[in-house]
């Protein structure tokens, strides 16, 4: 066996340990980058959204009173309708998401997975004008007839009459949602897959050999480990929507309104900075900069929540 020294001889005389400080430097430095980075742009944005945060003060949040022209910008109005679409949106996509991330993992033969999971990964690819195109073009146009259809059908019925009542039009909260359902259901789709398949197939089979059917093994041995994993593909689905801007943009009314109606237009934080971006100045500059503001600390935190739930599962699995 070769003693110590001879071993230090044969790394070069520290040559690896300088290595080691260096890449440990760099890493780090990369690192810190992601904090200063995000404190750059919290401290530039809050610094520009200022005179707006003055001006108006907590009624910022928590008034719904968007008006420019006469200098007033409660945003309570846009942080509804950017709740509201992206809960929709989860409502729509979650299932279908869920499902598709199930029948690749548990049931489909490896041909037919690669398949739809090349195709998923494709419908994530389109850009997001492509969309706003689409629902501009070919869905807005198409469902207001059924929006009006089930208003008819449920105008005598309690809660229903509330929620698909109103306007009835097919620029809509409810369009901007099934925008946003298409457009989340590749990221929960591939994040819930990647969640299910580190289930260990030995759980699965163990269920199967007590007797168990494969819902109740998916249900008994793959939901109670992926569960952290889960909630965080719905939870990053959630920021997604919450930050989209073009497609909902085009195609959600831009109304601000806060209504329970979701046929009826409304408007979102992102949707309205970039549609009134190009001709404000002075405060209303600042009032949509302080939309970024908040819209940033919202996605923060649903990010951070995202992780500590990933985190806690893992201890929960680990102990």
């Amino acid at each position: 066996m070769q003693s110590i020294p001879e071993v230090r001889q044969l790394t070069g005389n520290g040559t690896r340990n300088w290595g080691d400080r260096a890449f440990r430097s760099v890493a780090l430095a990369c690192g810190l980058a992601v904090f200063v980075i995000l404190g750059l742009i919290a401290f530039t944005s809050t610094n520009k959204a200022w005179p707006a945060f003055s001006h108006e003060g907590l009624g910022f949040v928590t008034t719904n009173r968007w008006v420019p022209n006469e200098n007033h910008f409660g945003a309570l109005a846009l942080i509804y309708g950017t709740a509201m679409s992206a809960v929709l949106a989860l409502l729509l996509s979650v299932p279908v998401s869920f499902g598709i991330a199930l029948f690749v993992t548990e049931f489909a033969s490896p041909k037919v997975a690669k398949l739809v999971t090349s195709l998923i990964d494709l419908l994530a690819a389109v850009p997001s004008v492509v969309y706003g195109l689409w629902a501009t073009l070919a869905l807005a146009p198409n469902v207001q007839g059924l929006y009006k259809a089930l208003h008819s059908a449920t105008a005598s019925i309690p809660v229903l009459n509330s929620l698909f009542g109103g306007q009835s039009q097919g620029y809509s909260l409810m369009t901007a949602s099934i925008v946003l359902a298409i457009m989340i259901t590749p990221i929960i789709t591939s994040l819930s897959r990647e969640a299910l398949a580190t289930v260990p197939e030995s759980d699965k089979a163990g269920a199967l050999a007590l007797g168990a059917t494969q819902w109740e093994a998916i249900r008994v041995a793959v939901f109670p480990k992926a569960r952290g994993g889960l909630t965080a593909a719905v939870l990053l689905g959630l920021g997604r929507a919450m930050g989209e801007t073009i497609a909902v943009a085009m195609v959600i009314g831009s109304s601000a309104q806060i209504t329970l109606h979701i046929f009826s237009p409304a408007a979102t934080m992102a949707g309205t900075v970039a549609s009134q971006w190009g001709e404000a100045s002075g405060i209303h500059q600042a009032a949509l900069v302080g939309l970024g503001v908040v819209l940033f600390i919202f996605t923060i935190a649903i990010n951070s929540s995202a992780r500590f739930i990933v985190a806690r599962s893992d201890r929960k699995l680990a102990s």
